[in-house]
């Protein structure tokens, strides 16, 4: 007997071919490169072109005006109380952004991640064309969802569009002291893009919506792509010689004794431990 003599036994030859052949290739040419290493090349506050603390200009509500002027005294006794990233907590978004450590972006169809070793953070950007859910789950990443644009409609995606929201806090733009709202009703609009001139710089063009800040605050990040990355291993709890007691923050000497962060500083109470024991 022929098979195609017999419509049922071609139907079953033909979805059992077409389940073996190999699902479509993920065509990367359609997409620009962001492969590789991406580190900053200029400085760690927020705005990279402005200098850090007061000298960013951030448009801030007059409370958290205040606030970054009470958290730079901090910083200048010495202080790192402020910081909570100096206490390995998440640096969450926008500061992921800044890159203390190299990052990595792995593009697919469905999602793009960003990967960082510093405080091992992950991005996951949804570019599936989901719409956003009823409720999100707080984190400090959010939630990302993106979009790949075409601007000279040559069939090629030159930037990616994405919008955040659904944060949980403590949050900061920098490790100056300029805290995000305690409302963590963020939204943190970005396009990402590779220079037309240089494909070795990325620009990562961030404004941010925030209780925190009198109008949306808009400011470029770049990147340039490492030629030989190595990635190094960064662990926050292993290197980490900051340690807060009691509101007083103290470090960790390379010896592993307690050492004050400025003059005068009041050692921990150590009621509770054996004085006279030596």
């Amino acid at each position: 007997m022929k098979i195609n003599q017999n419509p049922a036994l071609l139907a079953a030859l033909t979805v059992l071919l077409l389940t073996a052949l190999p699902a479509q290739a993920f065509d990367d040419a359609q997409y620009p490169d962001f492969r590789g290493q991406w580190s900053r090349p200029a400085s760690a506050a927020w705005d990279p072109t402005k200098p850090g603390g007061l000298g960013q200009r951030a448009p801030l509500t007059p409370e958290y005006q205040a606030l970054l002027e009470a958290n730079l005294k901090l910083r200048n006794n010495g202080s790192q109380d402020y910081n909570r990233q100096a206490f390995c907590y998440p640096s969450g978004m926008p500061r992921m952004m800044i890159a203390y450590e190299p990052l990595e972006f792995i593009v697919t169809p469905e999602v793009t991640y960003i990967r960082s070793d510093h405080l091992t953070e992950i991005r996951h950007i949804y570019t599936d064309g989901r719409d956003w859910p009823a409720a999100l789950r707080p984190a400090f990443t959010g939630t990302s969802i993106g979009k790949w644009i075409d601007d000279d409609g040559d069939g090629k995606y030159d930037a990616l569009e994405v919008e955040t929201r659904g944060f949980k806090g403590p949050r900061a733009f920098d490790a100056n002291g300029m805290d995000m709202h305690k409302n963590n009703q963020t939204v943190i609009k970005e396009r990402f893009s590779l220079d037309k001139a240089n494909p070795n710089l990325l620009h990562d063009l961030v404004t941010t919506i925030d209780s925190a800040l009198t109008r949306p605050w808009t400011v470029t990040r770049d990147f340039n792509r490492e030629p030989n990355p190595i990635w190094l291993e960064s662990d926050c709890h292993e290197a980490n010689g900051h340690v807060s007691l009691r509101g007083e923050s103290y470090f960790i000497g390379g010896g592993g004794f307690l050492m004050p962060t400025r003059q005068s500083q009041p050692a921990p109470d150590l009621r509770h431990f054996n004085q006279g024991a030596r």
